[in-house]
């Protein structure tokens, strides 16, 4: 193949949505919408649904076509790492991490990052899933260089709950 000549994604490029196999279409309409609030945009019977939050077409897209029934993807395998759901604040971020604990709903970690704070769990089909509120750029911090430092360290997930009590 010829090398292509160097090329940059445009600043305002996003990633638009994340479309998921799932095994059990209603359980994973449970998680998603039941637990984490998002609303149904469209569906198409037991085979399929698209949610969204705030109205916009789809975030996520669910489907059953070659997955209904079927056992979680091995962790030892090629495949989706973690879903990433940003939400606009630490209040927001509080709020879920409040939602998940009155469900009893289990993480499977928690961490600050520098640029960020975020929460970890598996879906119903044992999807990753990353809840998470990024720092405003400002407060991100930076090496001696300039460049990013971005880390794992343990988040307070009883400092997060306190944004909950600033009201």
């Amino acid at each position: 193949m010829e090398k292509l000549p160097q090329y940059s994604v445009p600043v305002q490029t996003r990633i638009g949505h994340v479309h998921l196999k799932v095994s059990d279409l209603q359980r994973s309409l449970d998680f998603y919408c039941g637990l984490l609030g998002f609303e149904i945009t469209q569906s198409y019977g037991d085979q399929a649904a698209f949610i969204s939050a705030g109205g916009y077409h789809h975030h996520i897209g669910l489907n059953t076509w070659h997955s209904k029934g079927a056992p979680p993807a091995p962790k030892r395998a090629a495949g989706l790492f973690h879903t990433a759901i940003l939400y606009p604040t630490r209040k927001d971020l509080a709020t879920i991490l409040n939602r998940l604990m009155e469900a009893e709903y289990s993480l499977t970690g928690a961490a600050d990052h520098g640029v960020s704070e975020a929460l970890y769990l598996n879906d119903p089909d044992e999807n990753g899933v990353e809840l998470y509120w990024d720092r405003p750029k400002k407060d991100w911090p930076q090496k001696e260089d300039g460049s990013l430092d971005m880390y794992t360290k343990s988040l307070d997930l009883n400092d997060l709950l306190t944004e909950l009590k600033n009201d």
